[in-house]
């Protein structure tokens, strides 16, 4: 008898799942505008959608567009996985029921950011007759499918998590607690113009906020550098979905020892960078860039400090390349699209930083 030689890879649970709904999934880690990919007819959703999956995305975190046409809304659904959700155009409401069965709804408009607690019952409307309504989606429902391989469990178990959602009016208000750069809430109206604090470990004046929301394992924060500058570079684990909320530029990324490629992107552009992959951000234009990343919380961290390796020099065993230490291009690069775009480089004043 001969054996039959087994694929060395075969699907995942969620990527048999995924292929099975019925919608496109457009692959790779730089989307040039999330308004114009391709949608289709969701019948699971109730209104057109497509999936954006990295080269991890089946053992790790999805991304998926879903658009609410004028005036409608889509089914109520629930599932045991965690969904973080930024609204790329649009406004609506969202209504949710608590585990007595009352329910509580919310409004949101383009810009807003929220999570629907862990297998609370929902549902999205579109509360404008004219124009449609876009969310962008970020899950972690490769990994729950993987586990459980049976979809029906995941999207039909009766199960309430209390400790995330009794149903306590006011859950969505966007009230929160700010410790450090941490804002914790269940909503922002609009991240666009959400105030943030100073982040020096990433470099040349940036600012931020960390958002952890509904109690998730997932996190997102809020990052925005000024004109005339660019972050340090840094790598970590895969499924940082990277939203472009304002401003003109480009990102570099590459693996150690592996050439640098570029990527441009503007308001509406998302960049996914690769896992264990160095990446580094760039404004070129005349306005601070703001984006939003929606991750995981798989930060590696020092053990003895507690913080992200991400943020800790390479020169100390860390993930982030000093200014001092990069490469020669990157500087004389971006030098010159300053130049083209008439702006001055501000970079000047960084570089002799750590």
């Amino acid at each position: 008898m001969t054996a039959q030689r087994r694929s060395a890879t075969p699907p995942t649970a969620y990527a048999r799942w995924s292929r099975g709904q019925g919608i496109d999934i457009v692959p790779g880690f730089h989307i040039p505008d999330l308004r114009a990919v391709p949608l289709k007819p969701w019948a699971r959703m109730g209104g057109y959608g497509c999936f954006i999956n990295h080269e991890e995305s089946d053992r790790s975190n999805d991304c998926y567009v879903c658009l609410i046409p004028p005036g409608e809304h889509l089914h109520p659904v629930r599932h045991l996985h965690e969904l973080m959700i930024y609204v790329l155009s649009g406004r609506g409401s969202t209504t949710v029921w608590g585990p007595d069965g009352r329910p509580q709804s919310f409004e949101w408009q383009r810009g807003s950011l929220f999570a629907i607690p862990l297998n609370v019952r929902y549902q999205h409307f579109n509360s404008s007759g004219e124009a449609p309504a876009t969310l962008l989606a970020v899950t972690n429902a490769p990994v729950a499918i993987n586990l459980f391989d049976e979809p029906g469990f995941i999207f039909d178990c009766p199960y309430d998590f209390p400790s995330r959602f009794s149903g306590a009016d006011g859950y969505f208000s966007g009230e929160g607690t700010l410790t450090g750069r941490l804002w914790e809430t269940n909503f922002v109206p609009d991240v666009r113009d959400f105030p943030l604090v100073e982040y020096r470990e990433r470099g040349a004046g940036g600012t931020n906020v960390q958002f952890k929301l509904a109690r998730n394992t997932m996190m997102a924060h809020v990052s925005e550098f000024p004109v005339g500058t660019y972050k340090k570079a840094h790598r970590h684990s895969p499924g940082a979905h990277v939203v472009i909320l304002s401003g003109t530029g480009y990102s570099l990324m590459w693996k150690e020892g592996e050439p640098i490629t570029r990527y441009d992107w503007s308001e509406g552009s998302l960049v996914i960078p690769p896992g264990e992959t160095f990446h580094q951000h760039f404004n070129t234009g005349a306005s601070p860039a703001r984006y939003l990343a929606l991750r995981h919380l798989n930060a590696r961290r020092d053990p003895a400090t507690g913080l992200p390796m991400s943020s800790i020099s390479t020169r100390l065993g860390g993930d982030q390349i000093d200014y001092a230490d990069e490469d020669p291009m990157v500087r004389r690069t971006y030098r010159d699209e300053c130049a083209t775009n008439g702006i001055t480089s501000r970079m000047e004043e960084f570089h002799g930083t750590p």
